[in-house]
C-alpha cells in the first residue's frame, strides 16, 4: 500500500465548517549518523499530537520525488507503515543493504522521510475540514570508519571566496575534507541579521563545492557561519574569504 500516493493530500468537502489536521509526530534528532560497520541504527519518533497517528517511512538519495517503490538510496528502514499512539513512540530501524553502493572514502548524505497521516475526524459527517499527511525529512550522513580527521575541525578547513553566478554574487565553498558540512546560515560579517540575507543555509559537500547566495551585506572580506553539528547544535565562527 502505497500511503504517500493515496493520501499525500486528501481533500474532503462538505457543508459547514473547515478544520485541518496537524503535525503531531516528532523525529527525535535533525539528522542521522549512520557509521561504518554498524549492522543497523535506530531513529526514534514520538506521537506529541492528540490523536494516533499513521506513518510510512523510506529513504532517498537526495531526490525528493522517490518514494518508497523508486528509492535509489541503498538503505532500508523497518517498519514500513506503522500507527503511533498518543504520547507513544515508535523506533525505526535504518539498515545499510548495498555497502558497495557507497563511496568509502568520504561521507555521503542520504534522506530519512516520514510521512504522517492523521485519522479521519470523528465528527466529518457533518462538517467540511481539510485533511492532508505531513512529510518530514532528514539527511542521513553514511560516515566511514576510515576517514581521517573529524567532522567538527572540517567546518574551519573549508575555503571561501567571492564570485558570480548568473549574475548574483554568492559566496562559493570548497571543502577538501572526508566530511560533509552542514551550515544554518552563512552571511557577510556585519550583514544584518534580516531574512533573505542568505539562500537558507546548505551544505559544503565532502571532497566538492557549494554556494551560497547573498542579498546584500558589506564587502569586508569576512564573513561569518553558524555550523551545524552531529546533534543539531549551532557552531559559529568566521572565515576569510577571497575574490
Amino acid at each position: 500500500m502505497n500511503i504517500l500516493s493515496r493520501a499525500m493530500f486528501s481533500v474532503l468537502l462538505a457543508a459547514g465548517g473547515l478544520s485541518a489536521a496537524h503535525a503531531g509526530i516528532q523525529i527525535v534528532g535533525t539528522r542521522v549518523v549512520y557509521p561504518a560497520g554498524e549492522r543497523e541504527v535506530t531513529v526514534r519518533v514520538i506521537n506529541s499530537g492528540t490523536s494516533p497517528r499513521l506513518l510510512q517511512v523510506w529513504t532517498d538519495s537526495g531526490n525528493e520525488k522517490e518514494t518508497a517503490e523508486t528509492s535509489k538510496a541503498p538503505f532500508m528502514v523497518t517498519p514500513p507503515i506503522s500507527r503511533v499512539e498518543v504520547g507513544q513512540g515508535q523506533a525505526l530501524r535504518l539498515m545499510l543493504t548495498n555497502p558497495d553502493a557507497v563511496p568509502q572514502d568520504r561521507e555521503s548524505i542520504y534522506w530519512l522521510n516520514v510521512v504522517e497521516i492523521p485519522p479521519k475526524p470523528e465528527d466529518a459527517t457533518d462538517k467540511n475540514y481539510l485533511q492532508f499527511a505531513v512529510r518530514t525529512r532528514i539527511k542521513i550522513f553514511y560516515r566511514p570508519n576510515t576517514l581521517s580527521g573529524d567532522p567538527v575541525t572540517s567546518i574551519s578547513q573549508v575555503t571561501w571566496r567571492m564570485t558570480n553566478e548568473g549574475g548574483h554574487k554568492v559566496l562559493e565553498c570548497t571543502n577538501g575534507t572526508a566530511y560533509n558540512v552542514s551550515f544554518a546560515d552563512v552571511r557577510l560579517k556585519g550583514a544584518p541579521d534580516t531574512p533573505n540575507q542568505v539562500d537558507s543555509g546548505g551544505t559544503c559537500p565532502a571532497m566538492g563545492r557549494g554556494t551560497f547566495q547573498l542579498a546584500g551585506g558589506s564587502d569586508a572580506g569576512r564573513l561569518t557561519y553558524k555550523a551545524i553539528n552531529d546533534y543539531g547544535a549551532f557552531i559559529e565562527g568566521e572565515a576569510a574569504y577571497t575574490q
